[in-house]
């Protein structure tokens, strides 16, 4: 097998504001003046790994360890500070909800509008929207703008049409936490479905059951470094059993 996802010594900076600034007015004024100051965060510290095809990797750490940080590097929406990511293969990102939809529109017009984005017709959707209609069990609420959806609903349907088109990289960010057991159990048998046809996965779960389930491979982050990796059970142990 070859890495379709290569992390080459990857640093990510953010510059944060020392000074509280009450208006757009008053930060445009100090910013021609020169009088606002900054401090660097660094989300990522030297962070180097590859996936493999098909693979299904896991990422864990607690809140602030860099792990959306990271999975928006991989996506392309973020440009690290330093190091190098490259990636072989389409990528389709779960990562935000809602993300890449307008929420004035209805769940259906939500299925072309994110359709044309990944690149399909307008009539290869509609081929595809009676099984995206199925698996998110949404048939009664094609025609009611998302805006009125719950976070869960909104969820399913990410899903259901990222999914759909069997990229061939998924990026998946916690969304599998939002709604209920029986849909993430339909979510984690698609996820199984795709592996067994080649989709490389990376995951990043607060689950560490899901994890558990789901993953071959697990990077544990900790303070924008990786503290371990290895295989899943070794690491979610040490994960787990941290500070005991």
């Amino acid at each position: 097998m070859s890495a379709v996802i290569s992390v080459d010594h990857v640093v990510m900076n953010f510059r944060k504001n020392k000074e509280k600034v009450d208006s757009l007015k008053e930060y445009v004024l100090k910013s021609i003046l020169r009088k606002l100051s900054f401090d660097t965060f660094t989300a990522l510290n030297d962070v180097s790994f590859e996936v493999e095809q098909g693979e299904v990797m896991g990422i864990v750490g607690l809140n602030g360890s860099g792990k959306s940080t990271l999975l928006k590097i991989i996506s392309g929406i973020l440009k690290p500070t330093e190091g190098r990511v490259s990636v072989n293969g389409t990528v389709s990102p779960l990562i935000e909800l809602g993300a890449g939809f307008d929420f004035d529109l209805t769940a259906e017009e939500n299925v072309y509008l994110n359709g044309s984005v990944l690149g399909y017709s307008k009539k290869e959707m509609e081929e595809k929207l009676p099984e995206i209609i199925e698996f998110s069990e949404l048939s009664e609420f094609m025609n009611v703008p998302i805006k009125n959806f719950s976070s869960g609903m909104v969820a399913r349907l990410g899903f259901a049409i990222a999914t759909i088109t069997r990229p061939e990289i998924l990026i998946v960010d916690e969304i599998l936490a939002v709604g209920d057991f029986q849909f993430q159990k339909k979510c984690e048998e698609r996820i199984n479905e795709m592996m067994s046809g080649g989709t490389t996965v990376i995951i990043v779960s607060h689950s560490i059951d899901q994890i558990k389930r789901l993953c071959d491979r697990v990077i544990w982050l900790e303070n924008g470094r990786i503290r371990m990796e290895g295989a899943c059970e070794e690491v979610c142990l040490a994960y787990e059993n941290q500070g005991v």
